[in-house]
């Protein structure tokens, strides 16, 4: 069955006198999904974004939600609301009187406003503290304050601009969490920008890689991470070497590579052991070799000590046909 699409960019670009930031881009994002831009920075993420939410004027090409085209309009009719990287809450502001803020430029009367205020604090599980000032509240206080205050104007897109960036690795591992549970509860899209592979694997329904203004990929996180289009993709969403030169370039997953100290197989690469890394559950083991370069092989931590190995050994490594997928030129 096909989803709507809550949003459609048609040849969107974006250029900064010479330079061209977003390269004419075309990309429908389904309605009600959890979709992550990522890329490394100043690859056109944070331009998109603040495109469609009407805080970057569109150069060319056009920005269509539910077959409106919105390329123009003002942010406040987009349908859209936007969650910014430094919250921008106002110091002087009680928490809710800051989610309430918008109602007030829209004329609701203070009793109204501050009830459906109170409403969305309880739905970021912040109630006890609508009477504090932002300055009294913690990063991950804040951040929950302006997610309310972004959801207030009920918009039917959620546009956030590297919303965990500023928390501790603990925090942003919660609330990842919580961004999942309110963009199901809410059941409207989110459209969240992200330079973080980890974030958006376990947050996205649908992942857009970016690099150099242009998309080159799109889809479901499992098929981006299991089937990388690219050499860019496979290297940037990580956990895959790259083998082969040229044309024939493959990527192979990291943990679908065997690695042994004899050569059962007469297939195997041979390769010199360089680096050891305990994480824990999984034993990173960097390997070089003369036929692809360095690579690395990721070892259940109950295989690998098994039949543990030293730096300085020489292994055999082996992997599946069908694990290794080839790389457009």
């Amino acid at each position: 069955m096909s989803q709507k699409s809550a949003l459609e960019l048609v040849n969107l670009t974006k250029r900064y006198g010479d330079t061209i930031a977003v390269d004419a881009i075309d990309q429908r994002i389904p309605d009600g999904t959890y979709t992550c831009l990522l890329g490394p920075s100043g690859c056109g993420k944070s331009s998109t974004l603040r495109m469609l939410a009407g805080h970057e004027t569109a150069s060319s090409g056009d920005i269509i939600h539910a077959g409106n085209n919105i390329t123009n309009l003002p942010p406040a009719r987009r349908g859209t609301a936007m969650m910014f990287q430094n919250y921008a809450l106002f110091p002087h502001l009680s928490v809710v009187d800051n989610v309430a803020f918008s109602l007030k430029m829209k004329g609701v009367d203070k009793q109204a406003r501050r009830k459906n205020a109170r409403e969305l604090l309880e739905l970021v599980d912040m109630a006890p503290y609508g009477e504090r000032l932002p300055a009294q509240l913690s990063g991950g206080q804040q951040q929950r304050v302006a997610l309310a205050r972004a959801l207030i104007t009920e918009p039917s897109i959620l546009l956030l601009d590297e919303p965990l960036s500023a928390l501790d690795p603990f925090l942003r591992i919660r609330m990842r969490t919580e961004l999942k549970r309110l963009q199901r509860e809410l059941g409207i899209s989110f459209i969240h920008v992200t330079h973080s592979q980890d974030e958006a694997l376990a947050l996205a329904d649908h992942i857009i890689v970016m690099n150099g203004g242009r998309i080159e990929q799109d889809g479901p996180p499992q098929d981006v991470f299991d089937a990388p289009r690219t050499e860019f993709v496979a290297r940037f969403i990580g956990g895959h070497n790259i083998v082969g030169r040229d044309e024939a370039k493959l990527a192979v997953r990291a943990d679908r590579i065997a690695l042994t100290a004899g050569q059962a197989d007469p297939t195997a690469m041979p390769a010199t052991v360089k680096a050891i890394e305990y994480l824990g559950t999984t034993v990173t083991v960097a390997v070089d070799t003369v036929e692809a370069g360095e690579l690395n092989v990721s070892l259940g931590d109950t295989v690998y000590f098994a039949n543990p190995v030293e730096i300085g050994q020489s292994v055999f490594l082996t992997w599946k046909p069908e694990h290794a997928h080839a790389l457009a030129a």
